[in-house]
């Protein structure tokens, strides 16, 4: 992910907020927030995900556990095709973000998974019937046929 994308910002009692198209509100803007941002403008604007497949922070319940995933793309068949997992930029990618998003996998089901801290991505990419793991080079281009 190379180039920036622009986000309204604004300041309420000296914290600053951004505005989250995807959303259409107003959120507190923090390191992971921005990276958040950042990346579904990414897969929006270079990788050509139509926003109306991207659903944002929503909850799902993993061994009783309200978890939050980051960022899912459905295809257009309403099946979920990609989980993302943000972390701030001063956070490593490791094998608790890996754990982390697998758990989401697990209950979800996607065909890819990314994880991204704004400086590093990484794309696994998963055949669901053989439960076989790739890790990729780069996210597949959204593809409308």
């Amino acid at each position: 992910m190379s180039h920036s994308f622009s986000v309204k910002t604004k300041l309420v009692n000296s914290k600053e907020y951004l505005f989250d198209e995807l959303r259409k509100k107003w959120i507190l803007s923090t390191p992971e927030e921005e990276v958040r941002q950042q990346f579904w403008k990414y897969l929006h604007f270079e990788k050509k995900y139509p926003v109306s497949l991207m659903a944002i922070e929503k909850t799902i319940v993993i061994n009783g556990l309200n978890k939050r995933f980051d960022l899912l793309i459905y295809d257009r068949n309403g099946i979920p095709n990609i989980i993302v997992e943000c972390k701030s930029r001063n956070v490593k990618i490791n094998e608790s973000a890996l754990d982390q998003i697998l758990s989401y996998q697990y209950k979800i089901g996607a065909k890819y998974l990314v994880l991204t801290n704004g400086n590093e991505t990484y794309c696994i990419g998963i055949d669901l019937s053989s439960k076989k793991v790739t890790y990729l080079e780069d996210i597949p281009q959204y593809i409308n046929n």
